[in-house]
């Protein structure tokens, strides 16, 4: 029996670590795909929002982007817009914490589902009272060239309670 032989049908412990380094570079190879990062950059803008970075999220965002919100029925294309939206939401509901439920990607897209629980603040007369709400949605962000591209968050308007900030960036006509 040569000594090739005697290798391949009784592997030794070098070979068994060439096998596994070899093993864990083609996972690494897989990972470096274009969902891999897609769902690097997703998670670290969702993570700045979960912690109320905003500068640091709207840094992820391309130069010519999209940022709807279909509750609130609102666009965003200018990053000085979509920072004062985003602090303005701070400003409302500063006890606001987010949950990301799930996130996965599907080539350039990155699916998220999450649950968002925040307090209004509503004053009546000279009484505030203070209304604990959660709710769930669902974000769909394209990433292209390690930028995002599209944002889009789904969620029930009326679970929401956020009619007071979409009111301050919808634009009125006058008649």
């Amino acid at each position: 029996m040569s000594k090739a032989e005697t290798t391949n049908s009784n592997p030794t412990g070098a070979h068994i670590v060439q096998t596994i380094l070899k093993e864990v570079r083609l996972a690494r190879d897989e990972e470096s795909g274009p969902e891999n990062g897609s769902l690097r950059i997703a998670q670290s803008a969702l993570a700045a929002l979960k912690e109320r970075r905003v500068s640091e999220l709207v840094a992820h965002f391309h130069r010519t982007f999209r940022f709807n919100d279909h509750a609130l029925k609102l666009e965003f294309t200018d990053k000085l817009r979509l920072t004062g939206f985003l602090e303005k939401s701070r400003e409302l509901f500063p006890d606001t914490t987010l949950e990301i439920i799930s996130i996965f990607a599907i080539g350039k897209h990155v699916i998220a589902e999450w649950k968002l629980a925040a307090t209004q603040t509503v004053a009546s007369g000279s009484v505030s009272y203070r209304i604990p709400f959660s709710m769930f949605g669902s974000t769909i962000i394209l990433v292209e060239n390690e930028k995002i591209v599209q944002w889009s968050d789904y969620y029930d308007q009326n679970a929401s309670r956020r009619i007071s900030l979409a009111a301050q960036f919808m634009e009125w006509i006058e008649y």
